[in-house]
């Protein structure tokens, strides 16, 4: 404001000292043709010539002159200022450098709603230029921040995953043996054993022991790659099937499942493996709910993400939800609210590697309506 002020005072003095001679060189000449006539008058007439009344008269009219000009340009430098400093230095200047400078502390704040400038109050001159250039700048930091954490999850999740991985090759080390020696010892039975109804029973233990094998085959998936037989496959039976193994616990006979998913639904997987997965799941909402209320309902709808042709499940229950302090790490081994008790907090974990081993995702939400949401998305199978 001092600078603009000082500017236009120079320039209203250069215009006084400027115009000064020209007035000046006026009323000389205004002088000089009255004397030229009163000459004439004195010549004609014969009166004497008195020279003293035009000199007043020049001087005072030079010094009006003066007053004239300098209250002129008084005038003009007063509304000049304040047409500068109450519309156009506000308006073009200030309110555009307040936005700025308020951009800039929304970023300092972290607060990226406030950050960006709004396109539609961007000037089209020099301080709207600088102000694009700020928001292209810090668009592009942001970009390279998100992309930066996502990396840094991604290298997180891989590390939790090799970790994951050794512990299940450890643990399936250990299984192994004792479940060939049960596998062997229940075949020697089924041979030696008459009875119908024992032999109904060592054929479920028979059954289950096999799985117990092929979930501590799958296991070890997390230490190395194995060659896994991919096929297209029926989401609505793996349900079934899935609920027909956590139904074992007593509980689930009081819960109430509703198996919505459709019937042409497929996906592009291993059975066993998939299998699995929804065994966690199921396994997760039927210990959330209450026995004589609980409900737990997987539906299923096609979803297309990137391009890719998708088959999206969900596993909803009406229990008390899952807490927000656990929401965020819902995925990582050992979370759980019940490890005092009868979780381990890996049945998620373990669920999340081989969704995305089939190139899959899996996110957990709380419903609106109370209880929690599980949402599996794989790929669908052609067809």
């Amino acid at each position: 404001m001092v600078l603009h002020n000082l500017f236009f005072l120079v320039l209203a003095c250069a215009a006084y000292f400027s115009l000064i001679p020209l007035f000046e060189k006026q009323v000389a000449d205004a002088q000089s043709r009255e004397i030229q006539i009163l000459e004439r008058a004195s010549k004609l007439g014969g009166a004497p010539l008195n020279l003293g009344l035009p000199h007043r008269t020049y001087e005072q009219e030079l010094r009006r002159a003066r007053i004239t000009l300098f209250l002129v340009l008084g005038s003009i430098y007063v509304l000049a200022v304040l047409l500068l400093e109450s519309v156009i230095m506000p308006e073009y200047v200030y309110q555009p450098l307040q936005k700025m400078l308020d951009a800039d502390s929304a970023t300092q704040a972290g607060d990226r709603e406030r950050e960006l400038i709004p396109e539609d109050v961007i000037l089209g001159d020099e301080i709207g230029y600088l102000m694009r250039s700020r928001n292209k700048t810090v668009a592009a930091l942001r970009r390279q921040e998100d992309e930066l954490a996502n990396a840094l999850r991604k290298l997180e999740e891989q590390d939790r995953l090799v970790s994951l991985g050794l512990l299940s090759a450890s643990v399936a080390h250990e299984l192994n043996t004792p479940l060939a020696v049960l596998a062997g010892s229940i075949e020697k039975l089924i041979e030696t054993s008459p009875d119908a109804q024992t032999l109904n029973r060592l054929a479920r233990m028979q059954r289950v022991t096999q799985r117990l094998r092929r979930i501590s085959e799958s296991l070890v998936d997390f230490a190395r790659v194995r060659k896994q037989s991919m096929e297209a496959l029926a989401v609505r039976p793996l349900i079934d099937e899935a609920w027909s193994l956590v139904a074992i616990d007593e509980k689930a006979s009081a819960v109430e499942l509703a198996n919505e998913v459709r019937a042409e639904d497929q996906v592009v997987g291993n059975s066993d493996r998939l299998a699995q997965v929804f065994v966690n799941l199921l396994r997760n909402a039927l210990n959330a709910v209450e026995a004589e209320r609980g409900k737990i309902v997987v539906r299923s709808r096609r979803l297309e993400r990137s391009g890719v042709p998708g088959i999206m499940v969900s596993v909803e229950d009406n229990g008390p939800g899952i807490p927000a302090d656990l929401l965020p790490d819902i995925f990582v081994a050992f979370v759980t609210s019940r490890l005092d008790a009868r979780g381990t907090g890996l049945g998620l974990t373990v669920a999340e590697g081989i969704v995305t081993q089939h190139g899959g995702s899996i996110s957990a939400s709380n419903r609106t309506e109370g209880g929690a949401s599980l949402e599996v998305w794989l790929p669908a199978a052609k067809g």
